[in-house]
């Protein structure tokens, strides 16, 4: 199918632009300044405050999540300032608690590998900021963010229909394409969303950054989510329940610490002593077990996909091809995708691999691309081995 690329803000457009502090967002705004746009700085305020300071020595910046978020505010406030562009904070403390904070803990304590990106940019960045930007009475033409990927539109309808949504597509510097964390966001949203980077590298993002003296290229990147250090912090709410640690025949090979701390094709920290590497297969949060194997137990050929997002809403009715990544550091293989109905009527759908994969995480996301394009996506329910 052949796409074209939806058209981006010009001169005199009003540019809501999400500013986190980092080097991506500064420069996005920057980029749209120069170019004549009316911009916006927005910074979403996510930090409650609930969990306790890091041990004396310990530091944390960069994180989405943590007391730092103070001064990533005060650092965009300062650069707006700077720059003339009018800015405001966002409070979405209670929506990211609620559709991060408290997911990411569900779905670990039920055995499942959650992807906390993908959930913020479907229900807060994209969803409760954008909301809150309405709320405030600000009015813009276009939402723009430092991600890397592309928005595209395709010049036949889907699957046989009329509809031409707004899409997805990679960015131009494969190795920090972003689209595969963006794939849940309604088309009706990306309509206005557009992402002024897709088609740089980040090297050239630096490089951009530096000539124009923008005090963000100096800053460290961010990390995902939450940092190693604050993970224990943030379960602390209820005490772990400890179980056997399992082989694939039921013999016990020792004891875990809580589910939650575990995740499929893991390997250090297990806690067992075997004299043989082995991995996470799978965990049972039923019965409170987590099951070892060897490597190539965990070869899968293929996984049921559920909570599918189509672009436009448009559903394939039949078996189609594509490629599909499984988590966000892999790479893409070619697979054969069937919609079905499930028993409780949940629409779902099978994928197969044309070459085996390892590792298939219940909880993290499948998505589906075609020509660089995202045409579907889906939380992975289960594999098949």
């Amino acid at each position: 199918m052949e796409y074209s690329d939806l058209k981006m803000p010009g001169k005199g457009d009003c540019v809501a632009v999400g500013l986190s502090g980092g080097v991506d967002s500064t420069l996005t705004a920057m980029l749209l300044k120069n170019k004549g746009c009316r911009v916006i700085g927005v910074t979403m305020s996510l930090w409650k405050g609930d969990l306790p300071q890091l041990p004396q020595g310990k530091l944390l910046r960069g994180s989405c999540y943590g007391p730092d978020e103070v001064t990533d505010i005060e650092e965009c406030r300062k650069f707006c300032n700077e720059h003339d562009i009018e800015y405001h904070v966002i409070d979405v403390k209670e929506q990211y608690q609620k559709a991060v904070l408290d997911y990411f803990k569900a779905e670990y304590r039920a055995g499942r590998t959650p992807n906390p990106c993908i959930q913020c940019n479907r229900f807060v960045k994209f969803g409760a900021l954008l909301q809150g930007i309405r709320e405030a009475g600000i009015a813009f033409d276009y939402f723009c963010t430092g991600h890397y990927a592309r928005m595209v539109r395709p010049e036949q309808g889907l699957w046989g229909t009329g509809c031409r949504p707004a899409m997805i597509a990679s960015a131009t510097d494969i190795s920090k394409d972003q689209a595969y964390f963006l794939y849940k966001i309604p088309s009706a949203v990306l309509e206005t969303v557009r992402f002024p980077l897709y088609g740089i590298t980040k090297k050239e993002t630096f490089e951009i950054a530096r000539k124009l003296d923008l005090k963000a290229a100096e800053r460290h990147e961010s990390q995902d989510f939450i940092p190693e250090e604050y993970f224990d912090l943030l379960f602390s709410d209820k005490p772990s329940v400890t179980g056997d640690i399992i082989d694939l025949d039921g013999h016990i090979l020792g004891k875990h610490r809580g589910i939650e701390h575990y995740t499929i094709g893991q390997r250090r920290g297990l806690g067992v002593s075997t004299g043989r590497p082995l991995y996470v297969h799978s965990i049972d949060a039923r019965t409170n077990v987590v099951v070892l194997a060897d490597n190539d137990a965990l070869s899968c050929r293929g996984l049921i996909a559920g909570d599918m997002a189509w672009p436009g809403s448009v559903e394939p009715q039949q078996r189609f091809r594509s490629l599909v990544k499984i988590r966000f550091a892999s790479r893409p293989v070619g697979c054969t995708v069937e919609p079905f109905s499930a028993e409780n009527g949940d629409r779902e759908v099978s994928i197969t691999f044309d070459e085996p994969q390892r590792a298939v995480a219940p909880g993290q996301s499948a998505v589906l691309y075609c020509d660089g394009v995202i045409i579907g996506g889906g939380t992975i329910l289960r594999s098949l081995q």
